[in-house]
């Protein structure tokens, strides 16, 4: 059973968990310093124009009432000039933090999608695929803003807050303390919304996680969609997870959007009473306070509160990506059961001896599809395996290839425990076909070299002609370089196969498992086909699953599999005499090929 479907959510994390936050530091730690020095040119800026209100103050105190036009165009100028240099500071920051956002979440998204790469097909058995796109793509995509600017403008707005307090204590306490007292009132709002708000984006993740899945799935399934008419009910289901996304977008949106108002209430709040309070001081008697400097003053009360908002709108985001980071690094972190162990050797050059020796395995725990299998596969022999759907066919040959770990016993290949060699040694010399003939986009001749790069053109045309599929592909535009849509969808399902068949051969695997290889070819191809694979398959160790039976009647041996476990073996003369279940199944097929053909007729 899958782990959760596009309608099921995702289990959500309780609490906050600052080792996300630590783990993102990682990536950030190769750029600290180009980061540092972004942060400086900021903090010179930001420190310049710290000095504006200032120069306000003195025209106003100073220059306006001794009529010193000299002074005021000094500050003009000064002002002017620092107005520029901000400019340029501003556009260097957001050149090199876009650069240095995007460098990072590179290297992100490459490390979930080579992890991605390592994972064993049981991880894609149980998930939906929709559900890992999202992450490499969107999740990791939501990141961009937080590192780009959120993390130097964290780092600079508290360093412009310390600024700014200095210069408010420079110019008068009693209304620094003032505008002070609206920060517990915001850490108030902060704690009260905290934890519903992180809530809510975790929510929101898992329904977009939901609509990703379910478009992944229904665009491919589009064919099946409308040969059943489907559309509407499909557009109702769809429908229903946009809903769902929209209203949990919506309520986390609602969250984020109680954060700066408040800050504006607050600072509009402290701002009303240091300017009431400020100019009941002013017409006091024995004035010390200017106008000058409460004009001044204001204008700090606006640089104050502005970097407080920023570092609201960083806590929101921080928020928002926290709920990501903890489905990136899920990821990232998820288990790879199949993979070299620490002393795995580089597996000898394959000669093709196969043994299994008591091997039981099953998908899900304690529910075994395949119980105490044994055989033995000399070199260069061509084993066939057949038996009812679900029997565990394709079970036995995908742990030849160690798709999957046994969950007892072991299988050898020239007397060398599989478990024990490198992946990539033991499958580089391995031919294999599977059920489903995947096509990449591209051309033809990509799709035919993708299991051997290093082919040459010549051999992959002779690999295409032992497959017969040389005919057909010289028919296309361009021949070989015809291009070609993800899945092969401009080619027929035999087509497709061919394709797969002679991208397994071109591998000259030294093994070579052939699952329903020639399921969808025509009878005449497939006779075609069987005598240019006599050849190829000669001092080749081969497993065939098939369902014709007349594919594998000259088998060195025959393996009847059902209910996991090998019923009956030997060659096809012998299981015939048997009168077994293989012959069963074979004279079933006979009886309907000839009751087929007597229709026909």
């Amino acid at each position: 059973m899958a782990r959760n479907r596009y309608d099921m959510d995702e289990v959500l994390e309780d609490s906050f968990d600052m080792n996300q936050i630590k783990r993102l530091a990682a990536y950030i730690k190769p750029y600290k310093n180009r980061m540092i020095s972004v942060v400086l040119l900021m903090l010179s800026s930001s420190a310049l124009t710290m000095l504006i209100p200032i120069f306000i103050s003195q025209v106003m105190d100073e220059c306006i009432p001794h009529k010193d036009m000299k002074m005021i165009i000094v500050y003009s100028i000064l002002t002017l000039v620092i107005a520029l240099y901000s400019a340029y500071a501003l556009r260097i920051k957001i050149k090199k933090m876009s650069v240095i956002g995007q460098n990072i979440i590179h290297d992100i998204r490459t490390d979930i999608f080579e992890h991605l790469q390592e994972l064993p097909f049981s991880y894609y058995d149980d998930r939906p695929h929709g559900k890992i796109q999202v992450r490499v793509v969107n999740y990791v995509n939501s990141l961009s803003d937080l590192l780009s600017n959120g993390i130097v403008n964290t780092f600079t707005d508290l360093c412009n807050l310390i600024f700014i307090l200095l210069f408010m204590f420079y110019l008068d306490v009693k209304l620094t303390l003032i505008c002070l007292c609206g920060l517990p009132l915001l850490a108030l709002v902060i704690v009260v919304i905290k934890k519903k708000q992180r809530h809510a984006w975790q929510i929101q993740s898992n329904k977009q996680s939901n609509l990703n899945a379910y478009i992944a799935e229904s665009i491919n399934g589009i064919r099946v969609t409308q040969s059943f008419v489907r559309e509407r009910e499909n557009t109702g289901i769809f429908n229903r997870l946009s809903s769902s996304y929209r209203k949990s977008w919506m309520t986390a949106v609602r969250y984020n959007f109680l954060m700066w108002p408040s800050v504006d209430v607050i600072s509009t709040a402290t701002t009303c009473c240091v300017c009431i309070l400020g100019v009941r001081w002013i017409m006091a008697p024995n004035a010390t306070l200017t106008v000058g400097v409460l004009i001044a003053f204001t204008s700090y009360i606006g640089r104050f509160w502005a970097p407080i908002n920023t570092l609201a709108g960083f806590y929101n985001s921080l928020l928002t990506a926290i709920s990501y980071l903890e489905r990136i690094f899920e990821t990232i972190d998820e288990k790879v059961n199949v993979k070299d162990e620490a002393d795995a050797i580089v597996m000898p050059e394959v000669k093709g001896k196969v043994e299994f020796h008591d091997v039981c395995f099953g998908y899900e725990e304690d529910q075994n599809v395949l119980n105490h299998i044994s055989f033995e596969v000399e070199q260069g022999e061509t084993y066939a395996i057949v038996g009812p759907t679900g029997a565990g066919k394709t079970t036995i040959v995908n742990l030849i290839s160690r798709f999957y770990n046994v969950n007892s016993g072991e299988i050898l290949i020239d007397g060398i425990d599989i478990s024990k060699v490198t992946l990539k040694s033991l499958r580089s010399q391995m031919g294999i076909m599977m059920q489903d003939s995947f096509i990449f986009s591209g051309t033809i001749m990509d799709n035919i070299r993708y299991g051997n790069m290093e082919a040459t053109d010549e051999e992959v045309i002779t690999a295409a002609k032992t497959v017969c599929a040389h005919d057909f592909i010289m028919k296309m535009e361009d021949g070989y370089q015809t291009q070609v849509n993800e899945r092969g969808s401009r080619l027929s399902a035999g087509q497709r196969q061919l394709i797969s068949f002679a991208r397994a051969l071109l591998a000259n695997p030294k093994i070579l498992i052939l699952d329903e290889a020639t399921s969808s070819i025509d009878t005449e191809t497939e006779i075609m086909l069987q005598k240019g694979l006599s050849r190829l398959l000669a001092g080749r160790t081969s497993f065939i699953i098939a369902h014709r039976l007349s594919t594998i009647k000259n088998a060195n041996c025959i393996m009847y599999v059902d209910h996991g476990r090998i019923e009956e073996q030997g060659t096809h003369d012998q299981l015939i005499n048997l009168k077994g279940e293989y012959y069963k199944l074979y004279m079933s097929q006979f009886d309907f090929l000839k009751e087929a053909s007597a229709t026909a007729y």
